[in-house]
């Protein structure tokens, strides 16, 4: 375990010091400085850092130096990041906490943390397409993988989904399924993708990357199920119950909190299975068993 904390607080580290380089203030941006700092805001207040993790992990287990998947790694943080300013919104999920302090729109404005997080929603692409580190081929394949992974098909749309299920009572199991793999299971699966593409994997090595991360995915959103339920608001740093509170369907409320883990479990070794395509996996192994047992 001392040699995975070691590598993951490596991981953590270099993508805080890669982050702050991407979105600085410049002499083209000075009447940008209230939008820049509402970003950074939200983009600095820490949080696992899981998906720029896994870029660099898989494209180190892969063979290749982590420094070349920065782009991508710092990219797919933004994106993120950028999903939870607009989830906390009071158009959304309404929520006054994130990673232990003021949402961003309670920190600035509404209108400014509407507008920070659709400049990171955009930015990721521009720095992934300036990267000197990757080919025109890797660009090109990073940018589609992403795009799609955040848009219409991937966490936008598992955002409807979600939201439209509020006023709904005959929320199944797949109509759950195919939500946490659009809102959560993409972004973790194109992570993994990114590191691969960065390695210069091939085809059938991305595949079983995408596919680990989807399944990830799905057992890190039962989780966070869980902890809405089990946890408090200093564990984990935003409000809890309020899946609850906006009548949420979830796998809790559909077979209560003990199949939920079971599930959650089952995901996690489909997810173990898929990692036997990949060499000198060991740390991507124990971070998965890490994010089964997490308590925030």
């Amino acid at each position: 375990m001392s040699n995975f904390n070691e590598k993951m607080a490596e991981y953590v580290e270099f993508t805080e010091k890669e982050l702050k380089k991407y979105n600085d203030y410049n002499d083209r941006n000075k009447q940008q400085v209230n939008l820049i700092d509402a970003m950074n805001y939200s983009l600095r207040a820490g949080g696992k850092r899981i998906r720029p993790v896994l870029v660099f992990a898989f494209c180190e287990a892969l063979g290749a130096d982590k420094e070349i998947a920065s782009a991508p790694a710092c990219a797919i943080e933004m994106e993120h990041t950028f999903s939870l300013i607009h989830d906390d919104l009071p158009a959304m999920d309404n929520d006054d906490y994130r990673r232990g302090q003021l949402s961003c729109h309670k920190k600035y404005s509404e209108a400014t943390a509407i507008l920070a997080g659709d400049a990171l929603a955009v930015l990721p692409f521009e720095i992934i397409a300036d990267a000197k580190e990757l080919t025109a081929e890797q660009k090109i394949q990073i940018i589609s993988f992403l795009a799609n992974s955040v848009g219409r098909d991937g966490m936008i749309g598992g955002q409807v989904i979600d939201m439209e299920n509020e006023n709904r009572t005959d929320v199944d199991e797949e109509n759950l399924k195919n939500m946490y793999r659009c809102k959560t299971g993409q972004l973790l699966a194109v992570s993994c993708a990114m590191g691969a593409i960065c390695a210069d994997a091939s085809g059938e090595t991305i595949r079983a990357a995408a596919e680990y991360g989807l399944r990830l995915g799905f057992a890190f959103q039962i989780i966070d199920d869980i902890l809405d339920v089990t946890s408090t608001l200093e564990e984990l740093g935003k409000p809890v119950g309020s899946d609850a509170e906006k009548n949420k369907t979830t796998f809790i409320t559909l077979y209560g909190i003990e199949k939920a883990k079971e599930l959650a479990d089952e995901a996690t070794s489909q997810a173990l299975e898929w990692l036997d395509a990949i060499d000198n996996n060991e740390f991507l192994k124990e971070l998965t068993e890490v994010l089964l047992r997490r308590k925030k």
